[in-house]
């Protein structure tokens, strides 16, 4: 496969996150990828790496078939976007870690929802304000701590 310049891959002990969100989002996503980056990995978020004008579809379907793990921003605005159930119906099938931060409702409302797919609802979820938790277990396995 092509690579793209867009997508930038992890050294051999790195880790890819790939970070999925809702356009409502994006500045809270941004927030999260420094963090994420401050642990050691490498991060794709789509505002950041795609050009406006950009093919889209071509660079987040790279970056989602070389992704170690995808941190997922569930909020009242993403779980109605499309792209987002694509992005984590991938790393699904891919087996490839998720994680779901919870914002704006709680993780039993997001849960009893009828429309939030089965192998989310088995996945790890925390509230956002639990951030900190994955992280620090990011950190572990990047093996790097963060920047003081």
């Amino acid at each position: 496969m092509k690579r793209s310049p867009k997508v930038k891959t992890p050294g051999p002990k790195g880790r890819l996150v790939f970070l999925s969100h809702g356009s409502k989002d994006v500045w809270v996503a941004t927030q999260l990828a420094r963090q994420i980056k401050r642990r050691g990995a490498t991060v794709f978020l789509d505002a950041a790496a795609i050009a406006a004008g950009g093919e889209t579809d071509e660079i987040i379907r790279e970056a989602l078939n070389v992704m170690d793990e995808i941190v997922v921003l569930l909020t009242p605005w993403s779980i109605t976007r499309p792209y987002v159930w694509s992005e984590l119906g991938v790393a699904w099938n891919r087996r490839v870690p998720i994680m779901g931060l919870v914002y704006g409702l709680s993780k039993e409302e997001l849960q009893q929802k009828p429309e939030i797919p089965h192998f989310l609802k088995a996945t790890n979820l925390k509230d956002l304000n639990e951030v900190d938790d994955y992280l620090e277990s990011l950190a572990h396995r990047t093996k790097r701590r963060s920047k003081p």
